[in-house]
């Protein structure tokens, strides 16, 4: 591989808390490293409108603790076509651009793999995706200061429950994945939770919370994750209400707080190895691989396997959940 001195960075698909500390990280190492930077907004297709500006060190001062991106995000249909990504392919080299970070989930690796391969592109990405759905890596960047808004809220909601003997329903993020659901279920003292990877049938959901009603519990939180095969929130409630007419049933749809917020320390630190991980992969001659962490070290695993491979769900957690919800 040709010597790197130019690196592209951007995010891509939805935001996550976090990810302008690995923006900082990413900027700030490759200049340790005497290389330059160059931000691209809008993701994908800022890159094909050649939306490319040069950062300095002293472009990402002051973010660290800022939610959202700066280098701003879209979703790019352009770039699933090879007449995008030649135009991409284009902007690169115009501005003298030899390897890219890309920051972003499963959706924005796949196009980041393709495109590696079709111009044998040195590329390198950081997960960046508040669902924590991507394999090869314990958490991904965004999922903790998710995961601590879904309990600060539920929380809350907890003790309105209480005061009026009332059934909530809680839906949070997580199309295809449930981890925010599972986590937060433990994290909150949840009485029962749903998730697209554990298959709970509606009537063992009534027998479930029926339990709770004979031990005489005044309040049940149900956390549903989105993707949940029976439906939403909503879809739930509406097969289990005849059941439980004597309860006061609402339905809290938490939506896109989630993705929001100054990021926690964890969540900074994490986007922070993995910024400098990134530089000293493409240093170290790797392309098209995902920057991991895996047992609190920083791994390097191959775009195929990180899209590829489906990270499951520990179904112990789940088992936990029941457990202590007697």
């Amino acid at each position: 591989m040709a010597k790197i001195k130019r690196i592209g960075v951007l995010t891509s698909g939805g935001d996550a808390p976090g990810m302008n500390a690995a923006i900082r990280a990413t900027v700030r190492t490759a200049y340790y490293n005497c290389l330059e930077v160059f931000g691209i907004y809008r993701g994908y297709q800022g890159l094909i409108e050649g939306e490319i500006k040069k950062l300095m060190p002293k472009d990402v001062s002051g973010i660290i603790q800022r939610g959202g991106t700066i280098l701003l995000s879209a979703r790019s249909e352009e770039f699933m076509t090879p007449e995008g990504r030649k135009k991409a392919y284009d902007q690169l080299k115009q501005n003298g651009i030899d390897a890219l970070v890309v920051i972003g989930g499963d959706g924005s690796f796949t196009g980041a793999r393709i495109f590696a391969e079709e111009y044998d592109f040195p590329i390198v990405g950081l997960p960046g995706t508040i669902d924590n759905d991507l394999y090869g890596t314990d958490y991904t960047i965004g999922f903790d200061t998710a995961l601590n808004t879904v309990i600060e809220a539920i929380d809350k909601i907890r003790d309105t429950a209480s005061a009026h003997q009332r059934l909530f329903f809680i839906e949070v993020m997580g199309r295809d994945a449930g981890f925010i659901a599972l986590y937060a279920a433990i994290a909150t003292g949840a009485e029962a939770v749903l998730i697209p990877e554990i298959d709970v049938k509606p009537e063992e959901l009534k027998a479930h919370l029926e339990q709770g009603r004979k031990r005489n519990k005044d309040s049940n939180i149900v956390i549903v994750a989105e993707g949940e095969k029976y439906g939403g929130a909503y879809e739930i409630v509406e097969k289990v209400k005849d059941d439980f007419k004597d309860y006061s049933i609402r339905v809290t749809v938490l939506g896109h707080i989630q993705r929001g917020g100054s990021p926690s320390a964890y969540d900074r630190v994490l986007a922070s190895r993995m910024g400098v991980g990134a530089i000293e992969a493409l240093l170290d001659d790797q392309q098209n691989v995902m920057i991991g962490i895996q047992n609190n070290e920083i791994v390097y695993v191959p775009f195929s396997k990180a899209i590829k491979n489906e990270k499951k769900v520990n179904a112990a957690l789940f088992d936990i959940v029941d457990i202590l919800s007697i």
